[in-house]
């Protein structure tokens, strides 16, 4: 064989061996591709399960804190109506039975009422600022504290999930203040800038040491309902100095 020959043979196999290292380096990357895009789907497959299922506990709480109040005005308020019926309606002066069939529409009312929060439908009924301000409400009719809300009203546009992770979250903190704060204050303030939307609940009450365990994983908890909607989840306290808690959601 020629000089020239085996100049061309090794051209040959140079090039040959070249392509091979190119395909096997291009189906290499392609099957590594493939694999991350499994990967990366497997990923979101468990993101979202895991979403949907903290979801679905929300869902059941705000069930079971619901089943609690009907519970308690069943007992304390339609109870007491019914005795207060029975007591006119078996009196014999005509304006005692009047007073008693008065009793009856009014536990009729009240039974109607209840009877529209055995499910969920009344989250869709409601803003988040009205939901903020029965909270409220009935916190400052009780005498327990004094409380305030303001708000520029920026969450008035929510998904039912977004509602239903605010409301728990909500309803936590304000449960928080009032079993361990025992604060004179509450205040809630919502307003927003350009790119999100924030809920401020400030109490000044006994505050607390929040690198403490037991506090730790409540915070954790909170965090992670925010995160499933897209939110964050902040807390700054301090011993003797309250508690003031930031909730924050893109628009």
């Amino acid at each position: 064989m020629s000089e020239q020959e085996s100049q061309i043979a090794l051209i040959f196999f140079g090039g040959a061996f070249l392509i091979i290292m190119m395909s096997t380096f291009i189906v290499s990357m392609v099957v590594l591709h493939r694999q991350r895009q499994v990967q990366n789907r497997q990923k979101l497959d468990h993101l979202k399960a895991e979403n949907e299922k903290m979801l679905l506990h929300v869902e059941n709480e705000i069930q079971q804190e619901t089943l609690s109040h009907i519970g308690r005005e069943l007992h304390d308020n339609i109870g007491q109506l019914l005795s207060l019926a029975k007591i006119s309606l078996h009196s014999s002066k005509p304006e005692k039975q009047a007073e008693g069939k008065e009793y009856i529409v009014q536990i009729i009312k009240e039974v109607r009422a209840l009877s529209k929060t055995l499910n969920l439908d009344w989250v869709e009924s409601i803003t988040l600022d009205e939901f903020i301000s029965q909270q409220l409400e009935k916190i400052q009719s009780t005498g327990f504290c004094q409380t305030t809300f303001e708000s520029d009203h920026s969450f008035l546009e929510l998904s039912k999930n977004q509602k239903l992770v605010l409301i728990r979250v909500i309803q936590e903190c304000l449960n928080n203040a009032i079993k361990h704060a025992h604060p004179n204050r509450i205040s809630i303030h919502i307003a927003k800038n350009r790119s999100l939307r924030k809920i401020e609940i400030v109490d000044d009450g006994a505050g607390f040491d929040t690198s403490q365990q037991s506090q730790g994983s409540g915070m954790i908890n909170l965090k992670k309902r925010m995160e499933t909607i897209g939110g964050h989840f902040s807390l700054t306290s301090k011993v003797g100095n309250g508690t003031h808690i930031t909730l924050e959601l893109p628009f």
